[in-house]
């Protein structure tokens, strides 16, 4: 694989996860409920399982998956993925999870496809980049919007987990003068952020490789940011750096995260620890 190849690469990784999305949306309209309980969805692994086969037929290199394990050979390139990021969320009723892969390339987020087939919104969304590109996809248009230089503002968002609503006032406060979005999935916090929905895509929780690998790839693509608990940039070089690659995670342009990192966000949290 030649980096020259990834925006073909990309065309194809989303026509792989758009397919993928097909078995989500079943799951959603099920007259029962999706199936599963707590953080634990059986469509996820039917979802993983056909991704890491079509994936793996596309350019076959590592693969790390949440569901069905990971395999790290050392090779320069390793696809990344997670079937349904919000899970907990989508087993609520709650719309916004997506379908996550990205690509490393000796640890750099290098492609990154998310994928939300039910939203808000009513319609499916997909937010894709490549090395190779000059702007984000999001539903096969161009997005030309730049997070570089952009500052928390009065017209600007902040997107953060969707236990924020039952906190909204504190919530308010942390993100001022910026509004919170409150909506499931870190990873298209993320892709929203980087396709301009907003400054900053923030989770409190500790993350894996698999929840912000295709997010970054965006970002960087948008010209913006992923930076841990400590405001240093966020990395995938060891097996332990994919399983836990920060306790907290704040990606969007430089300023509006190196702001938000500072402030007390351990304020949101009781006994019950309720924000993730």
């Amino acid at each position: 694989m030649h980096k020259s190849d990834l925006p073909m690469l990309l065309t194809q990784t989303i026509e792989v996860v758009i397919r993928a999305g097909q078995l989500l949306i079943a799951e959603w309209a099920r007259v029962n409920g999706p199936r599963g309980k707590g953080d634990k969805a059986i469509v996820d692994i039917e979802i993983e399982r056909v991704l890491r086969q079509q994936l793996l037929g596309l350019f076959s290199c590592d693969f790390w998956g949440e569901e069905t394990g990971h395999s790290l050979t050392g090779h320069s390139w390793c696809w990344v993925v997670d079937p349904n990021d919000g899970t907990s969320d989508f087993l609520k009723g709650l719309k916004g999870s997506a379908i996550s892969v990205g690509l490393l390339h000796k640890q750099i987020p290098v492609l990154g496809v998310v994928y939300a087939p039910v939203t808000v919104e009513g319609s499916p969304d997909c937010i894709a980049w490549s090395e190779g590109l000059p702007d984000l996809l999001r539903n096969g248009q161009p997005v030309a919007r730049k997070l570089t230089g952009l500052a928390l503002s009065s017209s600007s968002y902040v997107m953060v987990s969707a236990a924020a609503i039952i906190k909204p006032e504190i919530n308010r406060e942390l993100c001022t003068p910026s509004s919170f979005v409150a909506m499931p999935s870190i990873a298209y916090r993320l892709a929203k952020v980087a396709a301009g929905d907003g400054v900053c895509g923030v989770s409190l929780y500790a993350v894996s490789a698999h929840d912000v690998v295709a997010g970054h790839a965006l970002l960087r693509g948008a010209g913006g940011i992923l930076l841990n608990e400590n405001g240093e940039s966020i990395y995938y070089l060891t097996e332990a750096n994919m399983q836990t690659v920060s306790r907290r995670c704040f990606g969007g342009s430089e300023i509006a995260c190196r702001t938000l990192v500072v402030r007390d966000w351990n304020r949101i949290f009781t006994a019950d620890g309720s924000q993730a």
